[in-house]
């Protein structure tokens, strides 16, 4: 029975279901973490009647047909690029985005990278780097003797130098937007590489042609809710269960069709 193979592509489904939803809930405590939904669609029909053809010579149309499903197929599993609520740390180079964004990170290849993680360190020659060192765009160098990080809404990066009575400016931290951030190839460390699909990467100033800005002292969460991934979660074990049960449905209507044939 074609039922069997139906039924075993929705346990596929749900167990890809379950697997994504895991993810998310592995990550609430990930900074700048987006989380993620499976998304699916039906497969091919068989038409065994096939709707609006001719019934008679009177010119009858069939007004339903009898068209067999062959069950179901994961199309995507996309990124929901929503907000994640800021969180005050009290470090001068933690920084979180609030609304549109990525920082540009550049790998070490020469490649770059982009991440709504801003928990930022110095490296030893006092560049701006991520945890794992990658160097933050556009480069910039704290001073060995300088006392206080400021980092404006803007990205404006100032230091106070002992022996002066003004802030020195640095530089300034820029953002990336994309057309299709959802289209971002996630490659872990919190980092997304550019794709065809994303569309090519346009740099610019915080607060500046619908950038968002930038908060010091601050990180951004997850956009992971608890209480969302734990109904999808029992949602998914439902419908595991369903086709589980399917097929068990059609193994016994299988063998008492054997045994009818025997007999």
């Amino acid at each position: 029975m074609r039922a069997l193979h139906t039924a075993a592509t929705g346990m596929m489904a749900q167990e890809l279901n379950v697997q994504v939803i895991s993810n998310n809930i592995a990550n609430m405590r990930t900074t700048g973490y987006k989380r993620q939904r499976a998304e699916f669609q039906d497969l091919l029909y068989e038409h065994v009647r096939r709707v609006g053809t001719q019934t008679s010579d009177q010119g009858n149309i069939l007004p339903v047909g009898v068209d067999i499903g062959s069950g179901v197929k994961t199309v995507g599993t996309p990124r929901i690029m929503t907000q994640g609520t800021p969180l005050s740390t009290g470090r001068d180079l933690d920084v979180a985005i609030r609304g549109e964004g990525f920082f540009k990170i550049q790998l070490p290849d020469g490649t770059y990278a982009y991440t709504r993680d801003g928990s930022f360190e110095k490296d030893n020659q006092g560049r701006i780097v991520t945890a794992q060192g990658y160097l933050v765009q556009p480069g910039l160098t704290i001073p060995t003797n300088a006392t206080s990080i400021t980092i404006n809404s803007q990205g404006q990066v100032s230091v106070t130098i002992p022996g002066t009575t003004t802030a020195q400016v640095l530089g300034q931290i820029t953002l990336t937007r994309f057309i299709n951030k959802a289209g971002l190839q996630p490659v872990g460390d919190n980092l997304f590489v550019e794709t065809t699909a994303s569309g090519t990467p346009t740099d610019g100033t915080a607060t500046v042609d619908g950038l968002g800005d930038l908060l010091q002292q601050n990180l951004e969460q997850a956009n992971v809710e608890a209480v969302t991934e734990i109904s999808d979660l029992i949602a998914a074990q439902r419908a595991y269960e369903m086709n589980a049960k399917v097929i068990s449905a059609t193994d016994t209507m299988l063998q008492t069709s054997t045994n009818m044939l025997r007999s």
